[in-house]
């Protein structure tokens, strides 16, 4: 979903296809300080940019501010830093910059975009569901912070699309480890995982899954009542799936004439 930025950075985001996919390690060394007035100084970063030297950007844009504190163009070149670190895949210098910007200028107009752009860097450094899970998590709080504050915005639309994906990748490591717990014959803390899962992340993806694999562990458990009733809900909610076949047929092996408790 393309989301249009705010006004003072639509410049810059028009940018964004011609800029080269990582800037160079050393792309902002060569950025010496030389005092100047702060227009020529804001339009050599605004240049930079334009070209796609985004680190040297970042860093013109740091210095407009160092130089000029008091000028209503240290404002924008805040967050513009911010952008331009983000768009050179520099996170955690996008992050602090953009939250630097709200912390100083909280009621800001451009406020909703500091927001999504600190909930953007997360997001993109969201990694497969074998790895720790912190990055999602942050990237799933930043966002709830966007929709919650600015809930009619175009910001809020595009960060509520992204939580379902967030969502699903939460969801999907929950049952990554519930199946190692399986395998390994933990069945208790493979229970739990999966009941998460339902629990937490019910509209996704993972959810019928997570309802046959309940149906696995209560059996392996010795509850065969539950195992029944997780079968029942997943035939009601996903009559025609794979995983209701499958767990009919292992209730109708192991739990014939047993009922819900």
């Amino acid at each position: 979903m393309q989301v249009k930025l705010t006004a003072r950075i639509a410049l810059a985001a028009a940018t964004i296809a011609m800029l080269s996919a990582c800037a160079g390690s050393g792309e902002g060394k060569d950025v010496a300080y030389v005092a100047r007035d702060v227009e020529s100084l804001y339009s050599e970063a605004q240049k930079r940019l334009d070209k796609g030297n985004t680190l040297q950007a970042a860093a013109l844009f740091d210095e407009v501010e160092r130089q000029h504190p008091y000028s209503p163009w240290a404002r924008r070149a805040q967050l513009m830093s911010a952008f331009s670190y983000y768009i050179a895949r520099d996170y955690n210098k996008a992050i602090q910059n953009a939250q630097r910007f709200l912390s100083i200028h909280p009621g800001n107009k451009d406020a909703p975009y500091a927001y999504y752009l600190i909930a953007l860097s997360y997001y993109e450094q969201i990694s497969d569901v074998n790895r720790d899970q912190k990055i999602t998590e942050q990237a799933q709080t930043a966002l709830r912070e966007v929709n919650r504050r600015f809930p009619q915005t175009e910001y809020a639309a595009d960060a509520r699309l992204k939580l379902d994906l967030v969502a699903d990748h939460l969801a999907g490591k929950e049952m990554e480890i519930g199946r190692h717990y399986q395998r390994m014959g933990m069945w208790l803390a493979a229970d739990m995982r999966f009941r998460n899962v339902v629990e937490k992340f019910q509209t996704t993806s993972h959810t019928a899954e997570a309802l046959y694999r309940l149906t696995e562990s209560s059996l392996a458990l010795g509850v065969p009542s539950e195992a029944v009733k997780y079968a029942a809900v997943l035939g009601a909610n996903y009559p025609g799936s794979e995983w209701y076949e499958r767990a009919f047929k292992l209730v109708d092996k192991n739990a014939g004439g047993v009922t819900t408790s």
